[in-house]
């Protein structure tokens, strides 16, 4: 942590990070069964920042256990919906009242600008424990009157009801680690159910201090446990346990595929929020300045580690140029540093593996003919910094069109056709976001349906609501995040029949 020694940082945060991290599992916070650890290391200079507990199979099945004797022996999951809701609020509060410190946690652990983690992560993160704390008591079944064919007495009431799934296994990615901790943990928490989160190897940190706080908050023991370490065994055995209702997931396709074939033996229930390939449309009409604005943010925002990155920009023949000289003009002026630095705006990737990842996509592209009018290269010095790059002359055949990239790099064509732009937006295995650029309220309403994502933009990109469904079609996944929709990811629907002649 030399290199940010320098850097502003709470007295609170260097405590965190001084003390002997541990896992939570059924109210204690415990090494692992095996006393192995995993390093975790900071992106922006590549030097040891913490050690977290490495879990095997035996803490996993400890950490289901007890949610189990939580959600079936305590009194979480009969809680009066207005007490749930209380203690979410709670959170919420508690979030709010320590957000500095989980900023300054997620930008040593991640590498992203810490105003963009209070702002947004830390902010969005208090957000979404409050929306979820006001599904609580809004969890509601339907009446019916029953009608039976085959019964001489129509003397029947139906109604349906919706009940906790039960015990849910959560695993979360390594690119926005709170968000998506909360985005898990506030729905399942809401309705009843109990949880064992498992953060990403590479960002376990924000995690554990949440889970600080919702203990803080009066939330009792076994509720919520997280166990820290590496996604082929921990990860593996939370999939698999037969003692989970639920496994909620977000990261790769690969990975989810993965999950939900081991899920899938136990007849888990899940929902999967995977990759994207997400398009971007510049029709011609567009204001360039603002639309290569927001060409940039879609793709440079937390340096490219979005799975709704608008990764892909096909832009109007009549303006291509023009906007794509800005574009490059934005992402060579972008300042790059670590993320406690007030300046920063491209923080590093989050780890060397994923450094060399992109540097390899890069280098694809450019043997396959792309070209680089922008960046292309590390940044020199210490940390896992790539430079924001826009590649041009590229076409559907490069891998840099075709697979998801997770970092700052950008393909750009121009197009002239609207039926084409379409074919090649939807011409992906993935579905998880678009955005589309004009001014043309005709063009844009005949735009939108047409295109295959779960949620489109319009003269914006990856900004997010909690009051709206957040998902994939394809292969980006199935199930939502947020909104009202979420609820039923997390329930199950009851029917009852009662025959009162």
């Amino acid at each position: 942590m030399n290199n940010n020694q320098h850097l502003s940082m709470l007295d609170s945060t260097r405590a965190f990070l001084a003390s002997t991290q541990k896992m939570l599992i059924d109210g204690a916070w415990v090494q692992s069964t095996s006393g192995a650890t995993l390093d975790v290391i900071n992106p922006a200079d590549g030097e040891l920042l913490a050690r977290v507990p490495s879990a095997d199979e035996t803490d996993v099945d400890r950490a289901v256990l007890a949610a189990r004797r939580a959600f079936d022996d305590s009194a979480w999951s009969r809680m009066k919906p207005t007490d749930r809701e209380r203690l979410l609020l709670r959170v919420a509060d508690l979030i709010e009242a320590n957000a500095r410190e989980l900023a300054e946690i997620e930008s040593l652990d991640n590498g992203k600008p810490v105003t963009v983690a209070q702002g947004l992560d830390v902010s969005m993160a208090a957000q979404c424990f409050r929306y979820m704390a006001g599904w609580a008591t809004k969890i509601e079944g339907s009446t019916l009157d029953a009608s039976i064919p085959y019964s001489p007495s129509n003397a029947f009431f139906g109604y349906t009801r919706k009940e906790a799934v039960g015990v849910v296994g959560a695993i979360i990615p390594w690119n926005f680690p709170l968000l998506m901790a909360s985005w898990k943990l506030a729905p399942a928490l809401a309705t009843g159910c109990t949880v064992v989160l498992k953060p990403a190897e590479d960002t376990p940190l924000s995690a554990l201090r949440l889970a600080m706080l919702i203990e803080e908050a009066g939330i009792e023991k076994g509720v919520v446990n997280v166990v820290t370490g590496l996604g082929r065994t921990a990860g593996a055995a939370l999939a698999r346990h037969p003692g989970i209702d639920k496994i909620a997931f977000t990261g790769s396709t690969p990975t989810g595929k993965a999950i939900g074939r081991a899920a899938l033996d136990n007849m888990t229930r899940m929902s999967l929020e995977l990759g994207g390939k997400s398009p971007v449309i510049v029709l011609p009409d567009v204001d360039i300045d603002k639309a290569a604005e927001g060409v940039a943010n879609a793709i440079f925002f937390n340096s490219g580690q979005v799975c709704t990155a608008g990764s892909r920009v096909y832009v109007h023949d009549k303006v291509f140029d023009r906007v794509m000289e800005r574009v490059a003009a934005i992402a060579q002026s972008l300042p790059m540093g670590p993320g406690l630095d007030a300046s920063t705006q491209i923080g590093p990737l989050v780890s060397a593996r994923q450094m060399d990842r992109v540097l390899g996509y890069i280098k694809a592209g450019r043997d396959e003919g792309a070209r680089a009018i922008a960046g292309g290269a590390r940044k020199e010095g210490a940390g896992f910094f790539v430079k924001p790059t826009v590649l041009v002359d590229t076409d559907h055949s490069m891998k840099v069109v075709r697979e998801e990239i997770f970092g700052p790099v950008l393909v750009a064509m121009p197009f002239n056709d609207i039926d084409n732009v379409v074919a090649k937006a939807n011409d992906t295995p993935y579905g998880l976001g678009a955005s589309i650029w004009s001014n043309d309220l005709s063009a844009i309403h005949k735009l939108v349906p047409r295109i295959k994502a779960g949620t489109v933009w319009v003269n914006c990109h990856s900004l997010l609501d909690n009051a709206m469904p957040f998902g994939g079609f394809k292969q980006s996944g199935f199930g939502r995040e947020l909104g009202r929709a979420v609820i039923d990811m997390y329930t199950e629907s009851k029917s009852v029949l009662i025959n009162y002649a």
